[in-house]
């Protein structure tokens, strides 16, 4: 068997058949299990949902034709499982390299704003569209993943060693993983390539490489200057309200009226290749360069200019306030000036930031000099570093446009993500010398985390296939044996 003897016609009518036959049903099953992350969840073993899911895919991966595979479950004291699915190498394949697809299985909580029909926990297929939590943001990526190998084998092609990792604390930021790389030791082989499918895309019309990932630090901002809460009438104007002091902290970080952060250590220039890919994914996609999002009406964007939108929510900081606490919910609030404020914060970073230095000079500017005498605390929840990708290979660049080709007519694009996934920058130190395709099927409007979340199906299948293309062209790099075309 060689690369040369892979049908792509034929593997992509075993993944539309797998996809339709074995994948649905099982994703269906597994978007109703609440297996919300354990950051969501303080008592998420004794709830059993991440359990609860991950037997499902074991269960899924057990049952799947691949030939030598053994499917485990790594489990470490109170930390939530890794599956771990491990497909050896085609006989006949002389490189030594592992393939390591990556993907997680826990969500984000319900939220609410679900149209009426649709809900976090209830697949719904409405045409082209799976509704519910957790299908795209991440359930799909081990379907996809076992599905592309399998293709490659039914298809006559070859494959390096294959590890597909799906963790269950992504969605946390990830706490548990370095241990469980740990545990794994040499078991996660020689990596020559990473493919995680956690990912999100500009359009549907092609893949689309994501070459960075900002940052995050997720924490709490605390300010207290009473004791107990007073009558309105009597203190207010002599005591301080806290959250007005609060707004004065997040002042010194962020500008009000602009939403521009004034700390220099959040900031990091754009690298002159991103800068590329960002004006060429600007003028390809226009106004949609960064999504299609729900403004109500007469709203509108920070800046109109979509290259302008890309820079600043891949390689630029942006803070938010997430939630909130000491503030009863409107209705139920009394005429009392209330002792405390607490702000959940989301700061995300540029990809090159660093991290520590970041929380720091947060805490700094936060923690100082605290306007009245009030207490105020700053205490970090999650500290993720950001990831740029490396040098992406010739080989790796014409299989990637090869793959795409194929999947989507059209050859892949390469562009930023704001948004964070933690297991890159580990990856990133560990193995330096490994390249990495970073991609994923949640477009333009698939709302990952919101209400209304949904996986596109045929981007599904298309990405399932273009990473069986891609090991097969892997396999070829890596093996010495060339590889296909046609």
């Amino acid at each position: 068997m060689s690369t040369d003897d892979f049908d792509g016609a034929a593997a992509a009518e075993r993944i539309d058949r797998v996809w339709t036959d074995d994948v649905l049903p099982t994703l269906l099953e597994y978007v109703g299990i609440p297996d919300v992350s354990p950051f969501f969840d303080a008592e998420w073993a004794e709830h059993g949902q991440i359990a609860t899911a991950v037997e499902l895919l074991r269960g899924w991966a057990q049952g799947r034709p691949l030939v030598g595979a053994t499917v485990d479950v790594q489990e470490l004291p109170g930390r939530t499982p890794v599956l771990l699915i491990e497909v050896p190498a085609t006989p006949g394949h002389r490189g030594d390299e592992t393939v390591l697809l990556y993907g997680h299985l826990d969500k984000q909580p319900a939220m609410d704003g679900w149209r009426e029909g649709l809900g976090p926990w209830t697949p719904v297929v409405d045409g082209d569209r799976l509704y519910g939590r957790g299908a795209g943001d991440d359930g799909y990526a081990m379907f996809a993943a076992l599905g592309a190998i399998e293709a490659v084998q039914a298809a006559g092609g070859e494959h390096a060693r294959c590890l597909v990792l799906i963790e269950a604390s992504e969605e946390s930021g990830s706490p548990d993983l370095p241990a469980h790389l740990e545990a794994l030791g040499d078991r996660l082989g020689r990596l020559g390539l990473v493919v995680a499918l956690d990912s999100s895309s500009p359009s549907y019309d092609r893949l689309w490489l994501t070459t960075s990932l900002r940052g995050l630090i997720e924490a709490d901002l605390r300010v207290e200057i009473l004791r107990e809460g007073q009558h309105s009438g009597v203190a207010g104007g002599a005591v301080p309200s806290s959250f007005r002091i609060a707004r004065q902290l997040l002042e010194r970080v962020e500008e009000a009226e602009t939403g521009r952060i004034r700390l220099p250590e959040l900031w990091a220039p754009v690298p002159a290749e991103r800068a590329g890919q960002i004006a060429d994914a600007a003028a390809e996609l226009g106004i949609d360069a960064v999504g299609r999002f729900p403004y109500v009406d007469g709203a509108r964007a920070c800046a109109d200019d979509p290259a302008v939108q890309l820079r600043a929510t891949t390689w630029e900081p942006t803070l938010e306030v997430i939630a909130a606490g000491g503030i009863p919910a409107v209705g139920e609030g009394g005429n009392v000036l209330r002792p405390s404020t607490t702000l959940s914060l989301s700061v995300r970073l540029p990809p090159s930031v660093d991290v520590d230095a970041a929380v720091e000079a947060l805490r700094r500017e936060l923690e100082r000099d605290a306007p009245y005498g009030a207490h105020v605390s700053f205490e970090v929840h999650e500290a993720a570093a950001g990831w740029d990708a490396p040098a992406t290979e010739p080989w790796l660049a014409t299989a990637l446009d090869d793959a795409s080709s194929a999947a989507f007519g059209r050859p892949f694009g390469a562009v930023g993500l704001g948004g964070s996934i933690p297991f890159m920058a580990m990856l990133g130190e560990q193995f330096p010398e490994a390249q990495f395709v970073v991609t994923g099927v949640l477009g333009p409007d698939a709302n990952a985390h919101g209400p209304n979340e949904y996986l596109h199906l045929p981007t599904a299948r298309r990405v399932t296939r273009a990473v069986a293309e891609l090991l097969v062209e892997h396999a070829g790099h890596a093996g010495g044996a060339g590889h296909r075309r046609g």
